[in-house]
């Protein structure tokens, strides 16, 4: 039998404050055969990219809680099925950052001050509004990766291309496509 715990164990330290031991935009040594300037190159995109991603999981949140309408919910169920994927996408992005010897932007606030992708309104928009934002933000951050992947490729960063490639882009593609299609002007029956 395991003796109850002491009344006498000192409580935790809560109050601990620490110096930074590696700042944002810095790259520490990791021995994969890349250079400290590719290495950081990479991190700066992937960064980026990985702040935009950010902000599209929350935005897809929103917009599948704010969902209604006649599509309310098949809108609902697939929005959160994207705001998941979009999700892994930002935990294999901070990831990569943080295997090249990086440091993955972690903050939402650090996040919204390095995004591109616009903030929407605090309030509710119309289904084909918010619908519109998502795909605008799709494309920012498409035509970002396809830049990125093309770069750090160039640098000898494949694993970095890989992960562009095979899950932002092709992942953002797909999400495009089903997104479009309830843009498309066509009557939910006919007479």
């Amino acid at each position: 039998m395991t003796a109850p715990p002491s009344l006498d164990t000192p409580p935790p330290h809560q109050s601990r404050k620490a110096e930074e031991v590696q700042a944002f935009g810095t790259v520490q040594h990791v021995g994969i055969g890349l250079s400290p300037d590719g290495r950081l190159y990479s991190c700066r995109r992937l960064n980026l990219l990985l702040a935009d991603t950010q902000m599209l999981y929350a935005l897809y949140k929103k917009h599948h809680w704010l969902m209604r309408g006649p599509t309310f919910h098949q809108l609902h169920l697939l929005l959160d099925r994207h705001a998941e994927q979009q999700s892994a996408i930002v935990d294999l992005l901070a990831e990569r950052v943080q295997s090249l010897g990086g440091v993955a932007v972690g903050d939402p606030r650090h996040a919204a001050e390095m995004t591109r992708v616009p903030r929407p309104p605090d309030g509710v928009e119309e289904v084909p509004a918010m619908l519109s934002r998502l795909l605008e933000a799709h494309e920012t951050i498409l035509a970002d990766a396809r830049d990125a992947a093309r770069r750090v490729a160039d640098l000898g960063d494949v694993g970095s291309e890989d992960l562009i490639v095979s899950e932002v882009i092709r992942t953002g593609e797909t999400h495009t496509w089903f997104l479009g299609e309830h843009l498309v002007d066509t009557p939910l029956t006919r007479a």
